[in-house]
């Protein structure tokens, strides 16, 4: 049986330039999400949401497996982050964020399929956020996008300068700030730490 690999699918997505900010259109994609509010490194409901999230992943992995005899490998975990004013959005009040954490899923994945997989989920008691977690597609369309590397907390100036990027080609912010985590925090040095940033933008 043969394993979708949606990185390989989406390349141009999930491995951008650590040099330079490239401005690329990202097309509607699946997303398994749930929304929280606070600081992700204190906020209980942030862990939880985690959980739930890989559950449901690779509660729906197997099932396709076995049911649709169709295989994929489970994506890393995803988040948008924000405030009403994003004019204010800063790294230094986390406390103040809104946040969806999401993982990306084949297009083969169904409604259906979905509620099945949180069924299974919940009778194992091992998603405590299914009741709010949903499938959902999301387009970002026209957005800017660079790889970073290091600690999450000294991310601001990339993003400074990012936002600055699309100022200087005729841009501005258009939505949520992104992120995806390609490496896992808990077994590498903070300083090697892989995160996509990315912003919708739209022309002035």
């Amino acid at each position: 049986m043969e394993k979708l690999d949606l990185k390989k699918q989406y390349k141009a997505l999930y491995n951008p330039s650590a040099k330079e900010n490239s401005i690329i259109d990202i097309p509607p994609l699946t997303y398994i999400m749930v929304d929280g509010h606070g600081d992700p490194n204190t906020s209980p409901v942030y862990v939880e949401a985690i959980q739930t999230l890989y559950s449901l992943a690779y509660t729906l992995k197997f099932h396709c497996k076995t049911a649709l005899e169709k295989d994929f490998t489970v994506m890393g975990l995803e988040g948008l982050w924000w405030v009403p004013d994003m004019g204010s959005f800063s790294t230094a009040k986390k406390s103040d964020w809104d946040w969806t954490m999401m993982i990306l899923q084949p297009d083969f994945i169904t409604p259906a399929l979905f509620e099945e997989a949180k069924s299974k989920a919940v009778a194992k008691g091992k998603a405590p956020l299914a009741d709010i977690a949903r499938l959902e597609t999301y387009h970002e369309g026209t957005s800017v996008q660079i790889m970073y590397f290091g600690p999450y907390a000294d991310e601001g100036p990339t993003i400074a300068k990012m936002h600055a990027y699309a100022f200087e080609q005729g841009y501005v912010l258009n939505g949520k700030h992104h992120e995806i985590y390609m490496s896992d925090a808990r077994k590498v040095a903070p300083e090697k730490n892989k995160t996509i940033i990315r912003q919708p933008i739209k022309k002035l």
